[in-house]
């Protein structure tokens, strides 16, 4: 009587798996790689020191609630009137303007009919 073999072991299917994610992991650094240099003459604007101002026609609103347009400190019947008839309108807000009254504004000039409410933000970094 023959003596039985013993069990083959089976095969990892995650052997073939890494095999396939390297290989695409080495065609996506050539592909990548491809892609022309820039001139080595050229040299791209900086806008890291470059100071810049609210835009004029904004509506600015001050870390105490308080108002601005071009320059003139408002009340907000008074900077609502100011705007009515314009179809878009930019708002400045300061970080530390309280919301209560960014929310009141923005109502109060949705119901002046205001078509376009526009809010200025920064953009976070990274």
């Amino acid at each position: 009587m023959r003596a039985a073999a013993p069990p083959r072991a089976r095969a990892e299917p995650t052997i073939a798996l890494i095999n396939i994610v390297f290989l695409m992991l080495i065609f996506f650094l050539i592909a990548g790689s491809l892609a022309p240099r820039p001139d080595p003459d050229v040299h791209l604007v900086n806008l890291q020191d470059i100071a810049t101002e609210p835009p004029s026609d904004a509506l600015v609103m001050l870390a105490d609630g308080s108002l601005r347009l071009a320059g003139q400190t408002l009340s907000t019947e008074a900077a609502i009137a100011a705007v009515i008839g314009t179809e878009r309108v930019r708002l400045l807000p300061d970080r530390a303007a309280p919301a209560i009254d960014l929310v009141t504004l923005a109502q109060g000039l949705r119901a002046a009919g205001i078509g376009e409410l526009v809010i200025i933000t920064e953009r976070g970094v990274p």
